[in-house]
């Protein structure tokens, strides 16, 4: 890099917030809420779900934004369904910087999953903390 050069500037999500100036990949749009593919899909398919409005925590939305995002994480799991025809979901919300909440414009994924993406799915969600996905019963 020569002197002249500056070097890449990394985007924040949250300065302006992304979903509110430039979502990328909306597929489905409704008056509440919309949807959109992850631009760093965890599998083939990976969806998010989210309000128009800007609030961070997914505690804060009013009962007609949680009744769209569901109709909307519902709207897209058809979809999922015919493209991917995935094995199952995993569907979570991150809520904190400590849950791992990186854009704090609360967000649904809706995570297509494949038989044989993981070798032990059990547990699911849990694996958000090691060594507790698989327990015994």
């Amino acid at each position: 890099m020569s002197v002249l050069e500056k070097p890449a500037q990394k985007r924040d999500p949250n300065n302006p917030c992304l979903f509110c100036t430039d979502p990328q990949g909306v597929s489905l749009e409704g008056e509440l809420a919309f949807s959109a593919r992850d631009t760093y899909p965890a599998s083939p398919g990976h969806t998010l779900v989210m309000p128009r409005r800007h609030v961070a925590s997914f505690f804060e939305l009013t009962t007609e934004e949680v009744s769209a995002c569901m109709s909307l994480l519902a709207e897209e799991r058809a979809l999922l369904d015919k493209e991917f025809k995935p094995d199952g979901y995993n569907i979570g919300v991150n809520v904190g910087q400590s849950a791992g909440q990186s854009i704090f414009h609360v967000h649904i994924h809706l995570i297509p999953r494949y038989k044989g993406d993981v070798e032990n799915p059990q547990g699911g969600v849990r694996h958000v903390i090691p060594k507790k996905g698989h327990y015994t019963r």
